[in-house]
């Protein structure tokens, strides 16, 4: 049957869920897990890094842009992954040595290609997988003290550890693996690695939030201050609070671009420790902490920590959000009233101007009349010999006539020129 057009990532899509499976897993196994931090610049350097082991041995190298790979490299497996901020590497031996851990699977890999992996160290852990481990095998591996342990999988097998990290640098978990198939053996022992990696992801939020303790509380002083001088401010001291409020949003606003996502990461890793912790099916071993409970009781308290941190953050932000909108608001009605002073001196000047225009007009008009006055005397006292007219009395009868028409000459201009405005 011919189909529609597919959608061109369709296959990708539809093969990440099932990408990085867990491996089938036999007892008995010894497994070294590495989980390192990553930059983006250090991104292509792991996958080569990788590439190089895997032509070292003569096998197939990963990928270009590749994410993950495995292989079987003869005396021992790897498995590698790259994520979004960590690289982990897997390596894995059948059989196990005379007792726990003391020929972990990581002896057998070059060591001058482990010490060069990039990134940073985060997490290490060598795994047993035996077939024949109990609590009396644990006790004797860890010490009774700090133990950590529960039945898995509806009692299916055990799993044990103390999440300390040894004097070789390591962090070591028992599994016993009972009457667990390969399979669920394999997705445990994934689980009880991502437990371990994801609880130091989530932490590295932790420190964060701890230097940003004192800086928070310093900026809450800082705007109890301004608020303070706010209600008791003049309108002189109004630009310098803006100032200071505005420099101090700035502050706030960097400091939770840089430390959102740290914050926000850390609460997804923490979400995926639970989960993993759910899927293991823990019951009780008497006289034990679960898994459920040394991660509640340990790592809780320090996401506590990181969310209450971000939350106090965030409630600055919209605090210091406030009091500027309030100060503008206070800006803007100063603003306002002092506009309404200058339009209010504007239009007394107005006014003023408008009389002293007035005032000049009849001045302008007895000075016109004044000078055509002038010249009809003079054109009187001219013509007065051949006419016989007497020219003062002509200078007088012209006086009332002159003002008149030079009146009404100025009012007609006067309306030309306020026509020509309004247009």
């Amino acid at each position: 049957m011919k189909l529609p057009a597919e959608y061109a990532r369709r296959a990708e899509l539809n093969f990440e869920v099932h990408a990085r499976p867990p491996d089938a897993l036999a007892a008995p196994l010894r497994i070294s897990y590495l989980a390192l931090l990553l930059d983006s610049a250090e991104r292509e350097a792991a996958r080569a890094h990788v590439r190089s082991l895997a032509l070292r041995y003569g096998a197939t190298p990963p990928g270009e842009g590749a994410n993950h790979w495995a292989a079987d490299l003869g005396t021992f497996r790897v498995k590698w992954e790259q994520h979004t901020e960590f690289h982990r590497v897997t390596f894995m031996r059948d059989g196990a040595g005379e007792r726990p851990f003391t020929d972990p699977a990581i002896a057998v890999v070059p060591e001058d290609w482990v010490a060069a992996l990039p990134g940073r160290l985060i997490v290490a852990s060598d795994l047993e997988l035996l077939q024949d481990a109990d609590e009396s095998l644990a006790i004797e591996t860890f010490g009774a003290y700090q133990l950590v342990g529960s039945m898995v999988q509806g009692g299916r097998g055990m799993a044990f550890t103390d999440f300390r990290i040894g004097s070789h640098g390591f962090s070591r978990f028992l599994v016993h693996a009972g009457s667990m198939s390969a399979v669920q053996a394999g997705r445990n022992v994934q689980r009880l690695l991502e437990i371990d990696t994801y609880r130091m992801m989530a932490l590295l939020a932790l420190p964060v939030a701890r230097a940003l303790g004192p800086a928070l509380t310093r900026w809450e002083g800082q705007l109890a201050e301004i608020a303070a001088r706010l209600v008791e401010a003049k309108p002189v001291d109004e630009p310098d609070l803006l100032a200071r409020l505005t420099g101090l949003a700035a502050e706030i606003e960097k400091e939770e671009a840089a430390t959102r996502y740290r914050f926000s990461a850390a609460a997804a890793y923490y979400a995926l420790v639970q989960r993993r912790i759910a899927e293991l099916r823990e019951e009780r071993i008497e006289g034990l902490q679960t898994f459920r409970e040394f991660v509640e009781r340990r790592l809780a308290p320090a996401m506590d920590t990181c969310q209450s941190t971000a939350a106090r953050q965030e409630a600055l932000s919209r605090r210091v959000a406030r009091v500027t909108q309030l100060l503008s608001t206070r800006v803007d009605l100063t603003r306002e009233e002092q506009n309404r002073a200058l339009l209010q001196s504007m239009d007394r000047r107005a006014r003023l101007q408008l009389r002293l225009q007035r005032t000049v007009e009849g001045l302008s008009v007895a000075a016109i009349s004044y000078y055509i006055v002038g010249l009809v005397s003079y054109a009187a006292k001219a013509l007065a010999p051949g006419l016989a007219i007497d020219p003062d009395r002509l200078t007088a009868l012209a006086i009332p006539i002159v003002l008149v028409l030079v009146g009404v000459g100025l009012a007609r201009a006067r309306r030309h020129l306020k026509l020509h405005d309004e247009d």
